[in-house]
């Protein structure tokens, strides 16, 4: 006598609504790995350009994108951009520039300027 297991199907409608579920929620992972590397990167930038800590990094990003009313991934998008030579916009440019001067005290408002 075997004792192999049979496993119990599933109906193929509910299959494929969770192989779609699964497409999704593997879409967004990867939506969110890929923003969450370029923050970092965003956030690498603010460091050797303006000499402040990481945690000041995160916090300078979050405040631009909170007071342009752009998502924080695109901010820091836009910041890579920057640093490479592209224009970075113009009301991104000029909160990035005051919250960074917040954070970086008169020796980083120096290097700002």
């Amino acid at each position: 006598m075997s004792t192999s297991r049979v496993q119990p199907s599933l109906p193929e409608d509910s299959q494929d609504g969770t192989t779609a579920r699964l497409e999704r929620e593997n879409a967004q992972l990867r939506h969110a790995v890929g923003s969450h590397a370029m923050v970092d990167q965003a956030i690498g930038v603010l460091i050797a350009i303006h000499g402040i800590p990481p945690a000041a990094g995160f916090e300078v990003l979050r405040e631009v994108s909170r007071h342009t009313n752009v998502k924080l991934h695109t901010v820091a998008e836009s910041l890579i951009g920057w640093a490479v030579g592209e224009q970075l916009p113009e009301h991104v440019g000029r909160a990035l520039q005051e919250a960074v001067l917040r954070r970086s005290g008169p020796t980083g408002a120096e290097r700002a300027g």
